[in-house]
């Protein structure tokens, strides 16, 4: 497999499992974007505050991609832009052409928004501009609308934290303290909604326990409301920073519970989950059994199919792997740019126990020229792996889709097994932005 990937001029593209390094296998180059979209970006991720207006302050070129996402999901209405052109940026001053154009924008509204999420970019890192008193000015200017912070700076993103995270500390930066109330539990996840058959979610209802999520929020005053939860759990590694902080200013506990493929560390959360709830550790036994059964149901159904896995379908890829290659699936390729520090363990183990497994770059140029898959039939779990590998048989997942636990263990082999039946439209599905908008599904 080395000589045909050599061959086709790939070697920086590729690498074995036994050969990578952790966490970055890959060296920082020239990147290639794949069309492959189906992970939410900040557009997506604001829509899900009810009510509230986006304004990006940058310039035209790097607009066309947040205004197609507006467009296509519909939410054109609650989205505007102010163009920052050259002239601003040699002779004006930038703060004051951000404050007139956000000004502008709201005095054309039908009607002032309760929050407007403003996206400065990295024009205003390079000029050194004073954010504060961006946000000072058009406080005094609107004071009845609540203007959130937020960051389109993708040249920060090697060396600080991602838009993405930044984005939903910004937004629980603006709930309020609140009386807390033991009987309510925020659930800072995915973007899609947690599968309420989740032992986690089980857990929660068998002690009386309401949940309130960000995509079940219906009104931006249902959104202030997460300042009443006595518990914040975090599933979601994007929402890890947000969720410390916004527990830290308002003096509530933060439980970090993430989707995961270990037996073990299952049961570490539901136990830990159910100690702070004073609630019995629930039997998983029925539940390991089960999975047991259908890991073994789905490796005979698929047989010598290639699996192929890619890290946008979940938080944890190399966990997803280990597990598969475990329970004698036939994992030939995992498409990852980096590791999380979480899956240090799990890569350790694929290093020491599937030496031969390929590791390939997402974003490596070269890529492009990889022959597709026409000799075999290969199942794919992600959109980019799909794609890489030309295949119409792959889970369509992103973002973990909602799943925790021994569930989301038992519902991926039936997504699987489903998969490698059913054909999809590869070309057309994972050009699709946002997964589980409901405007794109």
């Amino acid at each position: 497999m080395l000589k045909r990937i050599g061959s086709y001029g790939l070697e920086d593209t590729a690498v074995p499992a036994k050969d990578a390094a952790f966490p970055q296998p890959f060296s920082w180059s020239l990147e290639y974007c794949p069309p492959v979209y189906e992970s939410w970006n900040i557009v997506h991720i604001g829509m899900l505050l009810p009510e509230a207006h986006q304004i990006y302050v940058c310039a035209d070129n790097c607009m066309r991609g947040v205004t197609m996402t507006a467009a296509e999901m519909g939410q054109s209405h609650r989205f505007h832009c102010v163009i920052v052109e050259e002239k601003d940026m040699l002779f004006t001053n930038l703060e004051q052409v951000t404050i007139e154009g956000v000004s502008d924008v709201i005095d054309n509204l039908p009607a002032h928004p309760p929050a407007i999420l403003v996206f400065t970019v990295c024009v205003h890192h390079f000029l050194g501009s004073d954010t504060d008193y961006i946000y000072r000015e058009l406080e005094k200017r609107y004071p009845d609308i609540t203007f959130i912070r937020c960051w389109m700076d993708p040249v920060m993103q090697k060396n600080h934290r991602m838009p993405d995270v930044t984005e939903r500390a910004a937004m629980l930066d603006v709930v309020p303290e609140m009386p807390k109330n033991p009987g309510l539990v925020n659930i800072l996840g995915a973007d899609l909604p947690h599968d309420g058959d989740s032992e986690l979610m089980e857990l929660l209802r068998n002690q009386g326990i309401r949940v309130r999520e960000l995509p079940g929020c219906k009104t931006y005053e249902d959104f202030l409301k997460f300042g009443e939860a006595g518990l914040n759990i975090v599933t979601y590694p994007s929402f890890r920073y947000g969720g410390e902080r916004f527990c830290e200013r308002m003096g509530r506990d933060m439980l970090y519970l993430p989707p995961s493929f270990s037996y073990e560390e299952i049961d570490q959360s539901l136990g830990a989950l159910a100690q702070y709830l004073h609630a019995d550790m629930p039997d998983t036994a029925p539940l390991r059994e089960a999975c047991e059964r259908e890991l073994e149901e789905t490796r005979q159904a698929l047989g010598d199919m290639p699996v192929y896995i890619d890290y946008i379908a979940h938080t944890r890829p190399a966990g997803m792997t280990r597990l598969l290659l475990e329970h004698g699936f036939r994992v030939e390729r995992l498409y990852i740019d980096a590791f999380s520090a979480e899956e240090e363990d799990d890569f350790r183990w694929l290093q020491a126990n599937a030496p031969e497994l390929m590791i390939f770059s997402t974003i490596r140029p070269k890529l492009r020229v990889l022959p597709r898959e026409q000799d075999r039939p290969v199942l794919a779990i992600g959109p980019k792996a799909a794609f890489y590998a030309d295949t119409p048989y792959f889970v369509n997942m992103v973002e973990c889709g909602g799943t925790w636990g021994y569930t989301g263990i038992l519902r991926l082999c039936r997504d699987m097994r489903q998969a490698a039946l059913q054909e999809k439209d590869t070309r057309d599905t994972v050009t699709r932005k946002g997964l589980g908008w409901v405007s794109l599904i």
